[in-house]
């Protein structure tokens, strides 16, 4: 193990002047990440990725610089950390661009408590993930981060003002709003997730040992094994084995979950859970026409992972402003390693026989954490 080392640039720069013409010239100063700043680019790079890759405070990071001799006070780290992320704006003006012209996309949020005046309130980062990987699609998969200071309604409109494709989420009713058919540019498409109700009948099955909760969560199962053979296949082939094998499949399950729910109370827990499911049998069912919709919303839950064993470290977020920081720099960290986990699996890819996208096991099946 090497300890890291600390160097301090010293730019000399001599004025220089001719004694024929009497011009004076001087060298340019070197380029600074921060204007009039005075850490050079891989300091701000690992100050930004502990604090947000790697969930690490700025009073953590400054008591850490201080064992090696290194006075930075948190406040100076924070306001390198607020001219990063203006720095860094057109780049995430750039991932706005890609993940708004994919044309399925997941979307999710999750909390972030902000300081306050005497407490905290429940802030929201919102995520919508570009992934076309499930359908064979070689565009790189990126995520966009947005911050709210609550779960009003109106936030999911003003990132998907100009967005009129598919979307992946739950059943939010903020997003209601983004499916009215008379909406401009166009209504969005509903795509509901599998994995979402599933867990409840998993979680019945599992506490309660409740026999339709099991019933569900094997018939549902059996819908995963084929997504499983077929993810990463083009759009085209996924629909049409979906017809072939899947379709039957949903079926079955809607004539037995409809037939099962009317025997049971409305307050029974297991009738809430069909409830769920059978209110939106629409946007449930909608991946057998689309070969592009995936079965589950999993691609943005795991982009929010992050942020939510973050919240154990940093606790809060300083302020609003904080909080959009943290979206950019959130959507920066996570494009980059969706980025790089991209072009690992198309590397992989060019290697494999037969023609193969991804193995059966992958760790880049649309279904993985479904369970």
């Amino acid at each position: 193990m090497i300890p890291r080392r600390w160097k301090v640039v010293q730019t000399v720069r001599e004025k220089f002047s001719c004694r024929s013409c009497e011009t004076i010239t001087q060298p340019p100063a070197p380029f600074h990440p921060i204007a009039r700043g005075r850490a050079g680019p891989n300091l701000l790079a690992m100050i930004m990725e502990a604090k947000f890759g790697q969930h690490l405070p700025l009073n953590r990071q400054s008591e850490t610089f201080a064992r090696d001799g290194i006075e930075l006070d948190v406040s100076t780290l924070a306001d390198w950390v607020g001219a990063c992320s203006a720095t860094l704006a057109p780049l995430v003006t750039l991932i706005r661009a890609h993940v708004m012209a994919g044309g399925r996309i997941h979307g999710d949020d999750t909390t972030v408590p902000v300081l306050g005046r005497g407490k905290t309130i429940t802030g929201r980062l919102w995520t919508y993930v570009r992934d076309d990987r499930p359908f064979g699609g070689e565009a790189a998969p990126a995520a966009l981060f947005y911050y709210s200071r609550d779960r009003g309604g109106e936030h999911p409109g003003q990132p998907l003002a100009g967005y009129a494709g598919i979307l992946q989420a739950d059943a939010y009713a903020g997003f209601d709003e983004l499916y009215a058919p008379l909406r401009k540019p166009g209504p969005i498409t509903e795509a509901a997730c599998w994995a979402h109700s599933r867990r409840k009948f998993f979680c019945l099955a599992e506490i309660a040992k409740a026999p339709l909760a099991l019933e569900a969560v094997r018939r549902i199962d059996a819908i995963f094994d084929v997504e499983r053979d077929i993810n990463g296949l083009p759009a085209g082939q996924r629909l049409a084995v979906r017809q072939d094998q899947v379709a039957p499949l949903v079926a079955e399950l809607e004539t037995w979950m409809r037939a099962a729910r009317a025997k049971l109370s409305r307050h029974a827990e297991v009738a809430q859970a069909m409830n769920y499911m059978l209110r939106r049998w629409g946007t449930f069912s909608r991946f057998l026409t689309d070969g592009r919709i995936c079965l589950t919303n999993n691609a943005a839950e795991r982009a929010l992972r992050g942020v939510a064993l973050g919240r154990h470290s940093w606790r809060f977020a300083g302020s609003d402003r904080g909080g959009e920081r943290a979206a950019s720099m959130y959507s920066l960290i996570v494009a980059a390693l969706c980025r790089a986990r991209h072009s690992a699996v198309y590397a992989a890819r060019r290697t494999m026989p037969n023609g193969l996208v991804f193995p059966r096991n992958g760790r880049n099946l649309d279904v993985i954490g479904s369970a």
